[in-house]
């Protein structure tokens, strides 16, 4: 997939992390239902590469679905192989460069200046500005004049009204965990996370 064109296309990923693999595996179904076009699922979740491999296998190999918290080079090829079609970082890991390696698209963790640079000649596709609400988005906006050409994904604190401030900052797509998902990883109200979803994506199309 071309992540880049992705992101750019729909503004925002949706980053599903819990500790119940079943409801886990129903928010990212009730997300792709809700029309959310990329979704991670962090590593960091109870049995993530089998959310991984029920998800691809229900949502079909042309949905936008990878991998996040993703670190270490086995990792990597671990998530390549339960299906993620991008991988996610939270920093500059040797997964980005196993990424670039196994020609896979990779949205690479940066905060500072010279891990944007990392970053970028790692072989990073896109640049994750993590934890964005660090900065907010007048940082993104400072960081977008000596990087004209990097594309960032703010992730970490981003609400809906956040999502549209870090977008006319010159963010691609915004990243989103617990303000989209709420408790619906958790076997919450996922008529909730359909409503949030929407709530989402009117903000990143406006």
């Amino acid at each position: 997939m071309n992540l880049l064109d992705e992101l750019r296309t729909h503004r925002l990923l949706a980053i599903v992390r819990g500790p119940d693999p079943a409801a886990a595996l129903t928010a990212v179904l009730t997300l792709a239902e809700s029309g959310v076009a990329l979704v991670e699922v962090s590593l960091t979740s109870a049995d993530a590469l089998g959310i991984i491999r029920r998800a691809r296998a229900a949502l079909g190999p042309d949905f936008g679905l990878g991998a996040g918290t993703v670190l270490s080079a086995d990792d990597a090829r671990a998530a390549v192989e339960a299906g993620a079609g991008f991988l996610v970082t939270p920093a500059v890991a040797p997964s980005v460069t196993e990424a670039a390696r196994l020609g896979l698209p990779v949205l690479a963790g940066a905060l500072t200046p010279t891990e944007v640079v990392q970053a970028d000649s790692a072989g990073a596709t896109a640049v994750k500005l993590f934890p964005a609400s660090l900065g907010g988005p007048d940082y993104l906006g400072a960081l977008r004049d000596p990087f004209p050409g990097t594309a960032f994904v703010p992730v970490g604190g981003v609400d809906a009204d956040g999502a549209r401030r870090y977008l006319d900052r010159g963010a691609v797509a915004v990243g989103v965990g617990s303000p989209l998902l709420g408790d619906a990883v958790r076997g919450g109200d996922q008529a909730a996370l359909r409503e949030r979803a929407a709530t989402f994506l009117a903000a990143v199309r406006q």
